[in-house]
């Protein structure tokens, strides 16, 4: 079998190749932090996050970055709001990202780049485009020169000249700066400080980046001037996507990306989410029961199915029936899932009797392989998990069942196994009450103290033991310039 991904880029599916051999540097554009996560961001981050699970599954060594937006006049303006400052709004709402999200079991992004903390690289982007007379300075801002990309608009599918044609009539009043452009569609890469702003000094004059510049300049930064996958919601072709491929390409005369992929949009009772019509929903608020169609808490894994089983680059619709029809899913999954620390005693299940049905992983693949089709792949688990949980019935009113141990116990092992790539995982309610986690943070530090030096050894065997121990009791490890860190 062999992995085919629908290229964005190419419009169409092609097989997946990697720059470097078994190797995937992969970026995701992450979340403008100034407010709490909506569903669209759930949706969008389990995503990235499923594909991610699974190119590792397929034997790939990833490489995930993901940024934070931590300047922006959406986070000025709330800091205004509030009477608080850009990085104590920042702040709060990354907090508050990594709360949300990994409630949803996505796996911490093995870095996380801040706009502010790349603008030496920003800048050093820029001019570089200026002296290729690719940009301009003006004013105290700079733009880009979009007539000088001649390929502007691949991506998207947009013409340049309908483009403008489009733009012409709406320059002066939805486009303040727009008096300072050389074409109406140039875009801006500094922008220059208002009063009361923060910013940075530039050979152009006090300022800040521009929202586009910045992705270029951290993928640059951080995984050098091509890599593998670029991700992200479908709102982002045009114009984000569009001018990061502008700038990196105009820079370093090298593709940005080979694949460029986009999930679809999240939709509510068929109606794009917005505030404006009163269907906004937070992640936190969808889980803690306080949406009006759905009023009741709901186990963050019921949303995590809910989002895999639709494909990723179609539309999601957040319907009172979707929600309801997801959260009976689950229990039905879940309860497969916990067969075997409910049964697995009584049935004879052993440390070694742990087996994976090749059939069925080959049916597992099959679908992943085919454009990442998890919503396919849902249905090898749920094949599964409706035998054991007839299996457990008929346990529990008959005290045995007629088939092997040794069948059931690969059964088990199968579905948690093929769960676990799509990130899909059960506690028991006793475990979900007491959030029981094991280890205390000493004997954490303790096992991390061991990794390091099983690495400085180049003992790479053992340092992947002692990741997967800590991952088995729910620690996640992630090593960065720092150190490493870990979370619950």
């Amino acid at each position: 079998m062999t992995l085919t991904v629908y290229n964005t880029l190419t419009r169409s599916q092609e097989i997946f190749k990697t720059i470097e051999s078994g190797k995937v540097k992969m970026y995701c554009c992450g979340v403008t932090v100034y407010d709490y996560c909506h569903v669209g961001h759930a949706r969008s981050y389990i995503v990235w996050d499923t594909v991610r699970r699974y190119l590792l599954w397929r034997g790939y060594q990833v490489r995930y970055i993901q940024n934070f937006t931590d300047i922006d006049d959406k986070i000025l303006n709330r800091a205004k709001e509030q009477g608080s400052t850009m990085e104590e709004v920042s702040n709060r709402f990354i907090d508050a990202y990594f709360e949300d999200i990994r409630c949803l079991n996505v796996m911490d992004a093995d870095d996380y780049p801040r706009a502010t903390e790349h603008i030496p690289a920003i800048q050093n982007l820029i001019k570089n485009l200026v002296e290729k007379d690719l940009a301009y300075p003006a004013s105290g801002d700079v733009y880009y020169r979009v007539q000088r990309f001649p390929t502007y608009g691949k991506l998207s599918g947009r013409e340049l000249e309908k483009m403008q044609a489009g733009a012409s009539g709406r320059v002066d009043q939805e486009d303040p700066e727009g008096n300072k452009k050389q074409y109406p569609l140039d875009f801006a890469l500094w922008k220059s400080a208002k009063p009361g702003e923060p910013f940075w000094d530039s050979p152009w004059g006090k300022g800040r980046p521009g929202w586009h510049i910045e992705c270029s300049a951290m993928i640059n930064e951080r995984l050098g001037d091509t890599i593998d996958i670029h991700g992200g919601g479908g709102d982002l072709i045009f114009p984000h996507h569009e001018n990061e491929i502008a700038q990196s390409e105009g820079s370093a005369g090298k593709p940005l990306a080979h694949v460029w992929m986009h999930n679809g949009m999240v939709m509510v009772d068929g109606q794009k989410m917005s505030k404006s019509l009163g269907n906004f929903i937070t992640i936190r608020d969808l889980l803690a029961g306080k949406w009006s169609k759905y009023p009741e808490t709901i186990n963050p894994m019921a949303v995590r199915l809910f989002v895999l089983q639709a494909h990723y680059r179609k539309p999601l619709d957040f319907t009172e029936d979707a929600i309801a029809g997801a959260v009976n899913s689950w229990n039905t999954l879940k309860k497969g899932l916990l067969f075997g620390s409910q049964y697995g005693e009584k049935v004879g299940f052993t440390e070694t009797g742990n087996q994976l049905d090749k059939k069925l992983i080959e049916r597992f693949d099959a679908f992943g392989d085919d454009d990442l089709n998890f919503s396919g792949s849902l249905a090898v688990l749920f094949e599964l998990a409706k035998e054991l949980g007839k299996e457990a019935n008929i346990l529990v009113h008959e005290g045995k069942t007629g088939t092997s141990t040794a069948e059931l116990q690969k059964a088990w092992y199968t579905l948690v196994t093929l769960a676990n790539v799509l990130g899909l995982e059960a506690k028991s309610e006793v475990t979900e009450k007491e959030d029981n986690f094991g280890l205390s943070d000493a004997e954490i530090a303790a096992l991390i103290q061991q990794r390091n030096q099983a690495r400085i050894g180049k003992n790479f065997a053992e340092s992947d033991r002692i990741r997967n121990e800590l991952q088995a009791q729910g620690i996640t490890l992630v090593d960065g310039k720092e150190g490493t860190r870990w979370h619950r």
